[in-house]
């Protein structure tokens, strides 16, 4: 029991410093096993691991089996055979059969939005209906949630929106966010502000692969120009991103 409440503990801390983590746990076993209904096991991002589901060759097979649930996101459930030969078998000599839950936590997304204006706020509204944690810098407290921007604190699974209602102040948060790991950065402008923009910062020393990374001007063509059809252009983008869609009507045949 220990050993399963350690198990849960180090869950609840990779949770809290928003490190991805798979959850295994024994839910059914039949015949002789090593394994025992919920024995736990914990794969963090880093390969390290706490916990048992049996040891030996079972449980090399899960840990195996949670890294790719780590990396495709889905969880799964698996049976495995302890025997020689036959379907789902490990090669043991056990004879019995164990069923494990993998169940993925990853860290939620974050939606960065520079300037809680009136794209801002429908953007922020819809953004969490999809499930990212939303947060929102601008200098009036009113309107976001921080008045100044932390690119220390922007990770790989930070989708940047640079929205405010000044040229210079996008163009000082492009500046800063583009030397950060954000998953996208989007910026909200005409070609002609963009254009500018980019030329200032060529100056300055940004490469071309720099300046490939934004998404400029922001969002997909939907054709709807209210500051919520605006909002919803660039949420969808920030999908078509993360998910790797095609942003193409699903209606149309593939290719």
């Amino acid at each position: 029991m220990e050993e399963q409440l350690s198990v849960l503990r180090a869950l609840e801390e990779a949770i809290a410093r928003r490190e991805p983590a798979v959850l295994a746990t024994v839910v059914e076993v039949r015949g002789a096993s090593p394994a025992q209904p919920g024995f736990k096991l914990l794969l963090r991002a880093d390969g390290t691991h706490i916990g048992n589901v049996g040891g030996g060759a079972l449980e090399q097979e899960v840990l195996r089996q949670a890294g790719e649930v780590l990396r495709q996101g889905q969880a799964r459930l698996v049976h495995y055979s302890l025997r020689e030969e036959g379907e789902d078998a490990l090669g043991m000599l056990c004879g019995g059969d164990v069923t494990v839950f993998l169940e993925p936590f990853l860290p939620q997304p974050i939606l960065l939005i520079v300037g809680g204006g009136h794209i801002g706020r429908p953007l922020a509204e819809m953004a969490r209906i999809v499930g990212y944690e939303v947060q929102v810098v601008d200098v009036r407290p009113e309107r976001g949630d921080r008045r100044q921007l932390d690119p220390s604190a922007i990770t790989p699974d930070t989708y940047v929106v640079l929205i405010t209602e000044n040229h210079v102040t996008d163009e000082e948060a492009l500046r800063q966010v583009l030397r950060t790991p954000a998953a996208y950065i989007g910026m909200i402008g005409s070609l002609r502000k963009v254009r500018t923009i980019f030329e200032h910062l060529r100056a300055e020393g940004f490469s071309e692969a720099d300046l490939a990374r934004v998404r400029a001007p922001i969002g997909l063509d939907l054709g709807g120009r209210l500051p919520a059809e605006i909002a919803l252009a660039i949420l969808a983008e920030i999908e078509c991103v993360r998910h790797g869609g095609s942003g193409r009507p699903r209606s149309e045949p593939a290719g």
